[in-house]
């Protein structure tokens, strides 16, 4: 616990189960009362705004009723909350409130009531302005240099910069290569916003260049904008800071001189109206929020930083000048004047946990009691210490926790696999195609010394790899027993599984004189499936798409040797080419070369080379280690297939975004069962995101792709057509040819 605790001089805790985030918080005299005073303003994602005005009778009193000013539910999520002059006609202060899909502009107002309920407070519906896209946060000041009013500017998640005149709309502006949205701060000396990338850079555009921009009612750039309709929009200047930022606040030293601040996952920048660093701090622990504010006393600037480990820093530039603990985690900071009271720090955090503090300590006034002198008796103590050693001493002679006399296995635990596939095969419900699956029996036995109870054994294979039976129990085994249980393995699915392995893991408990329940404990064994139960012999393929070569610093074994039973033996008993057919249809061809020390296997499909890479690995360790040879050594020399790697990942993801399409046009067609919705989205909804952004990303492209091959088809059009209408016959050159393959391509795209 921290010494320097915030202090704390009011605090509530807002609705249940409600969330909230840096956006929701704002201190402002919303109410246009003119005596300086603070009100805090909070919204929530459920939709309700609040109003406070604390009046603690006496310090840490939490929140009377008559400090709620106002609440109502405004149904739809409340993102951020803003107070300025955004009505024309009046300087007068409004609330903004931001919406997903709507920006409402209110007016707070108070009247006397007539009897002693004191003021009654309402809000009411200057205008509002329904958005086409799905904002993301919003920033207001005097864009381009108005005066006596506010402009607002609305980031969508898309990357688009709505600005709001007042009660109308001016015009929209999607940033370069945006991705994500990020924090955005607007700098009124500069007339610039400010904004963190997807690319981890702070960039900065000129109000003047998005307002003359050309304009962004679609994504995609026109014909027309590519011959010079419309300004391209550019950026100020970037500063990469390598890293994601949570927040952008901008303080003005004074008239020439401002700064931004930038808040990272693990640093904090401070930089000049230009992009330069200011200077930067490394952070200790992952910010949750902050907030810079200048120091009027020293001319220097400080920050308040919370975190997730409960605290609240102050820093003076780089300098850590306190410390203070707060009883939750902030994601939302301000400081204000509430009830004559200056420099109040209000926090909040995403359960809704609102807290007005201070900063201080208290005083320590516990005084440690008088110890009684009195004098010791040493022979008293060294018949007691003796004692004491031979309790312990006996205690670990005796059965404790983990018998320390007994070095031998409680359990004993074995697995067996069958050589032979079960007469009849056990697979049921298969998907493998028109391959008979066999299946294998395994039998797991259990050889217990001692007296065992609560014994349960749970068998794991990778999947498509299924068990008849995963789950066995027994409630008590007695001394000097002997238990065996028998399943059956079988493939179901039409892929392969990572490894042949399987685990069989038994928790059991032991009784001790001191312990009756029994002490919980684990064994396990490990046992291998065969290669066959997934594989069949097949015929070698000279060529293959993907190719692995593997050195050794052995000569090659005969592969009839290490693969028995998926070859023929021949005259020679040497055996260099082998093919193996997966049940799923795949095929696989290995090679061992007859001069060098080298193995190759090869294959159509790039995941089908793992498998049988493994086999063959632990097969010639396991056939180098019956030889004695201790210092056999597998090693790979080519360059790594990573970019096989990666389509294949990139073509899983798109599989999957396909499948939820599916499902969801089924669901609406009513073909699905709605109460599997839960379990289907809550495995899956990651991916789709992923899948939606990457198929985003090649859907402009191949927009872009065909934008130049109509161009190209244009123009050869118009080239032909003046060799048509020439009195003078030419021949083609070959522009007939061009014009059908053009043609054929933009029916590809």
């Amino acid at each position: 616990m921290s010494l320097f605790k915030a202090r704390d001089w009011w605090s509530t805790v807002l609705g249940e189960k409600e969330e909230f985030d840096q956006g929701c918080l704002c201190l402002a005299d919303v109410d246009n009362t003119g005596n300086g005073q603070d009100k805090v303003i909070v919204g929530s994602f459920m939709g309700y705004l609040r109003i406070f005005d604390p009046h603690p009778v006496k310090t840490g009193d939490g929140a009377q009723a008559e400090d709620l000013l106002l609440e109502v539910h405004l149904r739809d999520p409340i993102l951020q909350v803003e107070v300025g002059k955004f009505v024309s006609g009046t300087e007068m202060l409004h609330l903004a409130v931001l919406h997903s899909r709507k920006l409402c502009v209110y007016s707070v107002s108070g009247s006397l009531g007539n009897v002693e309920h004191g003021t009654q407070y309402q809000i009411k519906l200057m205008y509002e302005h329904n958005l086409q896209r799905t904002a993301c946060n919003m920033t207001y000041g005097s864009f381009g240099g108005v005066k006596g009013r506010d402009l607002i500017c609305i980031q969508s998640m898309d990357g688009m910069l709505m600005v709001f005149e007042q009660e109308s709309y001016a015009f929209g502006r999607f940033l370069p290569g945006s991705l994500l949205p990020g924090p955005l701060a607007y700098s009124s000396r500069t007339d610039s916003f400010i904004t963190v990338s997807s690319c981890r850079q702070v960039e900065s555009y000129k109000y003047q260049v998005l307002a003359f921009a050309t304009d962004a009612d679609k994504r995609q750039e026109t014909e027309q904008q590519k011959l010079g309709s419309g300004k391209r929009l550019v950026v100020d200047w970037t500063l990469n800071i390598g890293e994601q930022a949570l927040d952008i606040c901008i303080v003005s030293f004074n008239q020439s001189a401002s700064s931004v601040f930038v808040l990272g996952e693990r640093n904090f920048f401070c930089l000049k109206d230009n992009g330069q660093i200011r200077f930067m701090k490394k952070l200790d622990c992952s910010p949750s929020c902050f907030l810079p504010y200048c120091s009027v006393s020293e001319g220097t600037i400080n920050t308040l930083i919370g975190n997730h480990n409960n605290m609240l820093h102050v820093y003076q530039d780089v300098t850590l000048k306190w410390a203070t603990q707060l009883p939750h985690i902030p994601v939302a900071v301000r400081v204000g004047c509430l009830h004559d009271l200056k420099g109040v720090i209000v926090t909040l955090s995403d359960d809704g946990h609102l807290q007005c503090s201070y900063l201080g300590t208290d005083p320590s006034l516990f005084q440690a009691p008088k110890v009684e002198s009195r004098e010791l008796n040493y022979d008293e103590l060294d018949i007691e210490l003796k004692e004491l050693q031979k309790i312990i001493k006996d205690v670990n002679k005796s059965q404790g926790v983990w018998p320390m006399t007994e070095r031998e296995d409680d359990l004993k635990v074995s697995a067996v696999v069958s050589p032979n596939f079960d007469s009849v095969s056990q697979s049921t419900d298969v998907e493998v195609g028109a391959d008979l699956v066999p299946s294998v029996t395994v039998k797991v036995t259990l050889q217990n010394r001692v007296t065992l109870q609560k014994i349960r054994l749970s068998v794991y294979v990778q999947p498509p790899l299924v068990l008849t039976c995963d789950q066995f129990t027994f409630e008590f085994m007695a001394p000097e027993m002997t238990r065996t249980v028998g399943f059956s393995v079988y493939l179901k699915g039409s892929y392969l599984p990572p490894e042949l392995e399987g685990n069989a893991v038994v928790s059991y408990s032991r009784p001790t004189d001191r312990n009756p329940e029994g002490i919980p404990r684990v064994s396990q064994c490990k046992f291998r499936l065969p290669l066959k139960l997934i594989c069949l012999p097949g015929q070698p393929s000279k060529t293959a798409s993907h190719k692995l070569t593997i050195d050794t610093n052995k000569s090659p074994v005969s592969l009839l040797s290490l693969f028995p039973g998926f070859a023929n033996q021949s005259e020679d008993d040497q055996v260099n080419v082998m093919g193996f057919r997966f049940l799923g249809g795949s095929r696989v061809t290995l090679l061992a070369s007859k001069t060098s020390q080298r193995y190759r296997i090869q294959s159509e499909q790039f995941e089908d080379l793992w498998l049988i890479t493994n086999e063959l690995i632990i097969r010639l360790q396991e056939y180098f280690e019956k030889q004695g040879i201790k210092d056999f050594a597998c090693s790979f020399s080519g360059s790594m297939p990573l970019q096989e790697y990666f389509e294949l990942i990139d073509h899983h993801f798109e599989r999957i975004y396909f499948d939820l399409v599916s499902y969801l046009m089924l669901l609406k067609l009513g073909l699905k069962e709605v109460n599997k919705i839960p379990s289907f989205f809550s495995n899956h909804v990651p991916v789709l995101h992923t899948c939606t952004e990457k198929l985003r990303i090649n859907g402009e492209k191949l927009e872009e792709l065909l934008s130049e091959r109509a161009v190209q088809f244009r123009a050869i059009q118009r080239r032909l057509l003046t060799r048509f209408k020439d009195k003078t016959p030419a021949p083609l050159q070959h522009l007939d040819t061009l014009l059908d393959g053009t043609y054929k391509q933009q029916l590809e795209t």
